[in-house]
């Protein structure tokens, strides 16, 4: 079971703990004079799928034996134009160096989309969730 903590500072700005006793601060755009502080609350959902779904690649890579030297993931996500300002559309981008099949490295980006990583797969199906690869 998750479990986190979050505390509201002032204004928009809020800081979250984990179960593991890890921050993050929240925040939101500015107002008036005040500048942006923290992470948009729409973004950690992004960073929840990225963060998620390479946590199981770097794993099953791993178990593959295969060369992993560097993973960079960028996620990107369409919202609705009107409140709740929900998401339609998701696109993640792995860009991966080390001398890794790229055969292997699809099934791991498949096996933690479809069927390992708990964030993405509690999205769909209402938001639409796709992939590229690219190995540099």
């Amino acid at each position: 079971m998750g479990k986190i903590n979050l505390r509201w500072i002032e204004d928009h700005l809020m800081v979250a703990s984990d179960s593991n006793g890890h921050s993050v601060v929240i925040g939101r755009s500015p107002e008036g004079d005040h500048p942006w502080v923290g992470v948009k609350p729409s973004d950690l959902l992004l960073v929840a799928v990225a963060s998620c779904s390479t946590w199981d690649v770097v794993e099953i890579l791993a178990k593959q034996r295969q060369p992993l030297e560097r993973l960079e993931v960028f996620c990107t996500g369409e919202q609705q134009g009107d409140p709740p300002y929900t998401f339609k559309h998701i696109h993640i981008r792995y860009e991966v160096r080390g001398k890794v099949d790229p055969e292997k490295l699809e099934k791991a980006i498949r096996l933690s989309e479809d069927k390992y990583c708990c964030v993405i797969n509690s999205l769909r199906p209402e938001v639409s969730i796709t992939s590229e690869y690219v190995i540099l």
